[in-house]
Formats: structure tokens, sequence, C-alpha cells
């Protein structure tokens, strides 16, 4: 029989994650209860049926795709339906934290008598070419997860226990986004500086495929600066105090705080990043 799967939430990533799964015949509940229109369409347009949380409870497995600041609040809310279903569901957090919170995750889950695999989502949603987006999986049950590679999902198991699939996470992104809060911090500093335009120059001969790069990310991080602020907080966390690096995830998380306010403003700075972007092309 084909799994009944719960993902929580209807996302913009896990409604894709869902979309895969029920095209290839498995069943997908997710929570709608208080959720706007356009969140519950989106859900209804990936196959996805309103469940209540015991009814997410009764699933195969549950996947967390939630913003990083919402994982352990959803594990809670979750906890006391696990503990009263009959069999036990298997959680996965896949959310964009560090190994210490998804322990703490972990513990929680278990103590309802629900198995916990740790889960790290790196790549856009997943399309037909689920390839492009992987869902790096550890812990001691993971092999048990990776069952839904034969819904629609690319799911690696990266060697090690709870918290490897995030520590992976972590560290790609501290990459990718961190790099990202870099770029958009010297194309704001040399459109003030009226330098914007040399820089793009200077780049396209020395650095082509860094501009390339950086022009492509930056418009598409405006309306998910908001999530990342918990996600740089999270990395701050699995870099660690009074380590290399330690103050630069945080300063990451006020410049995506800053322009996600920004974004739901006047757009200043919003607009100045697009602009260069749009003068190098």
């Amino acid at each position: 029989m084909p799994p009944i799967v719960a993902v929580i939430a209807p996302g913009m990533m896990g409604s894709a994650v869902a979309k895969r799964l029920t095209s290839a015949g498995a069943q997908v509940r997710t929570l709608l209860a208080g959720r706007s229109a356009a969140t519950t369409a989106r859900a209804q347009a990936a196959g996805m049926v309103a469940a209540s949380p015991d009814q997410i409870a009764e699933a195969d497995f549950v996947l967390s795709i939630v913003p990083p600041g919402q994982a352990l609040a959803l594990a809670e809310t979750l906890v006391p339906a696990m503990r009263a279903a009959a069999r036990k569901p298997t959680y996965i957090d896949c959310n964009a934290v560090s190994p210490a919170t998804v322990l703490r995750i972990a513990h929680l889950v278990q103590q309802s008598g629900a198995h916990f695999v740790d889960g790290g989502i790196i790549g856009p949603p997943p399309d037909l070419d689920s390839s492009k987006t992987r869902i790096y999986l550890s812990g001691p049950d993971a092999a048990k997860v990776a069952i839904l590679q034969q819904y629609g999902l690319s799911m690696p198991v990266q060697p090690g226990p709870i918290g490897a699939a995030s520590a992976m996470k972590m560290s790609y992104a501290g990459i990718t986004k961190g790099f990202s809060a870099l770029g958009a911090t010297m194309m704001l500093a040399a459109t003030r500086a009226g330098t914007a335009e040399a820089l793009i120059a200077e780049m396209q001969v020395s650095q082509p495929a860094l501009l390339k790069w950086l022009t492509a990310q930056m418009p598409k991080m405006h309306s998910k600066a908001y999530r990342w602020v918990a996600e740089m907080e999270e990395i701050a966390a699995f870099v660690g105090p009074d380590q290399t690096g330690d103050g630069f995830y945080p300063a990451a998380a006020r410049l995506y705080q800053r322009i996600a306010a920004d974004f739901d403003g006047p757009r200043a700075e919003t607009k100045a990043l697009d602009a260069f972007c749009d003068k190098s092309s």
C-alpha cells in the first residue's frame, strides 16, 4: 500500500514536496486550520488533504517543513497527538535548524513514542526533476524514510547520527546564503558610493561566474529574507561561540531582517539591489 505522509506546512517547498508524493500515488495530509485562502488553494492544487492533529499522527511519516523559527513549536503542537496514537509515525524534521535544535526536537518527539529522523533540504522546491532537490536524512531510522524515493523524492542518507543532516544543511546554507548576504552588502555599498557600474564592469572581466550567480540569486532573496533571519541565527549556533567567523552570521541575520522590513515597506534597498542586477545583464 502507498504510504500516508503528512507534510506540514503547505508553503512553497512543502506543497511542491507534497505534489511529488501525490503524483506518485502517496496520500498526503496537512494542517489547514486557520490558514489563508491562498495557502488552502496551494495545498489543494498539490493534492493535499486537510487533517486534524490526530489524523496527522496516524500517518506513516510526518515531514516538518516550516520556517526554522517554527520547527520546535510544531513538534510541541503535535506531540500530544503522537503520544495518543496507537501506531506511531516517523517524524522527519526537514528544517534549517542547527544540530543542537534538532536534538531538542528529537527528544520531544521520541518522548511521544514516535521515531525521529533528521532531515535537511538542499535545492529549490522539487519539480518533475526532483534530483535537483535533495532531502538529506540521518539517524538510526533514516533508511526507513528513504522508501519515499519510490514516490518522487530524492532522499540520500547522510552517514552519522541525528544532527548530521542538519549539520550538512547548516554548512551548505552558511556558504550560499551567507555569500548572498555578503554580496547584498557590497552591492548596496557600491551603489551608495556611485561605483556600481565600475564594480559590475570589473566583475564581468575578472569574476563573470561570481557575478552571474549573485545577480541570479539576489532578486529571489527579497521575499525569502524574513525566513532567513532565524536560519542565520541557527547557523550562528552551529558555528558556535568563540569560533572562527562566530560574528558573521548574527550580522547576516540583521541584514536579512533589514531587507525583509524594506521589502514589506519602502523597498528602497531591494529596488537598489534589483537595479544593480539589471545593470549587469
